[in-house]
């Protein structure tokens, strides 16, 4: 079913007029094969070897999780299962992962894992976060030309807490565009949505700058953000800070739009379930000149999904329906895959 869908979502097509009049349209046309861009939060990717420099003892052999060899083995195929899944038989251009705890974990999934048949190549971040997760892009050099990229730390002068960088990385795509990619993971919410809601507001007035001099320097910006916001596509980190809005024409080359905003606001739709509810953590943000669709490159709302894989949900006994089939729920190992579902987008090269 899933194949079918997207077959049919690829097949859509419009005459040219209809496609300038009717561009709100769920099905536009496409011209050439897609860019597939991909965000996932993993759900702790640790290694089993102990960090003297964070605090990662719940994920060490004899931990009260029990964490070990053959379980970290296991995550690092079943994430190289869901890109492959993704790609659907060629390897997504881009993959954003965070909750990754180190280099070595990304170095044994390029290497190690059934994707080192694909060559990724990647980049990564190596923050102050206590527990020691960070933030990783996977790129097809082949496809995507990596010319910079940067981590970048997030000041905060009011509150002493620790955050996780923000990963840019600047690409040549083949049509000679540049394209930034801004890779995120704001605070959590453990400690309570509004207790919490202060740092992650600072940490969106750091990719909204970043995305404002960006919009300075590039004449027309390519600017796709992607990450777990761990907020809402309504709250005000994103809809205010970062200035995310839905798709509307006109679309301006130097604002924000969020490419499941739309899709968010119905009931059931989601990245993570929370208490019964399936919300949108996981976002996919693109400047407005990524929308024009007589751009040699561009994408559009409906080529944007929440990757419902049967085999990463599990049936929800407490609240009905089906939930992320998680690593871990609690301390308890399920064997599952990410309490988060992957996001997705594709880029299309008018030829």
């Amino acid at each position: 079913m899933y194949r079918y869908m997207l077959s049919l979502l690829h097949s859509c097509s419009f005459f040219p007029i209809c496609f300038l009049l009717f561009y709100r349209a769920d099905c536009p046309a496409q011209t050439s094969s897609p860019f597939r861009m991909v965000f996932w939060n993993v759900e702790n990717l640790f290694d089993c070897e102990p960090d003297t420099l964070h605090n990662d003892r719940e994920f060490l052999p004899g931990s009260l999780r029990g964490w070990h060899y053959g379980r970290y083995k296991k995550k690092l195929t079943d994430i190289a299962r869901v890109v492959s899944a993704l790609g659907e038989g060629t390897p997504p251009a881009l993959v954003g992962l965070c909750e990754v705890e180190n280099d070595r974990v990304i170095r044994d999934l390029v290497q190690y894992s059934p994707l080192k048949e694909w060559g990724y190549r990647y980049v990564m971040t190596d923050s102050s976060d206590p527990r020691g997760i960070d933030i990783a892009l996977l790129y097809q050099r082949d496809r995507f030309s990596l010319l910079s990229w940067q981590a970048v730390p997030i000041s905060d002068n009011k509150h002493s807490r620790s955050y996780r960088d923000i990963l840019h990385v600047s690409g040549l795509l083949l049509s000679g565009d540049t394209l930034d990619i801004v890779v995120c993971h704001f605070p959590s919410r453990s400690a309570g949505r509004r207790e919490t809601e202060a740092f992650r507001l600072t940490a969106a007035r750091q990719v909204r700058s970043l995305a404002d001099s960006l919009m300075a320097v590039r004449k027309l910006p390519g600017i796709v953000i992607m990450g777990d916001l761990n907020d809402y596509p309504h709250n005000r980190s994103v809809k205010e800070v970062i200035g995310a809005g839905i798709p509307d024409l006109p679309c301006f080359p130097d604002r924000l739009y969020h490419l499941l905003a739309r899709k968010a606001k119905k009931q059931g739709y989601g990245s993570y379930k929370h208490q019964g509810e399936w919300g949108l953590l996981d976002h996919l943000i693109v400047s407005g000149s990524l929308l024009d669709p007589l751009r040699t490159v561009y994408t559009h709302e409906a080529y944007a999904h929440v990757a419902f894989l049967p085999f990463l949900l599990v049936r929800d006994n407490t609240y009905g329906g089906n939930k992320p089939f998680r690593t871990y729920h609690g301390m308890k190992y399920q064997g599952g895959y990410s309490d988060h579902l992957p996001v997705y987008t594709d880029l299309l090269f008018r030829e």
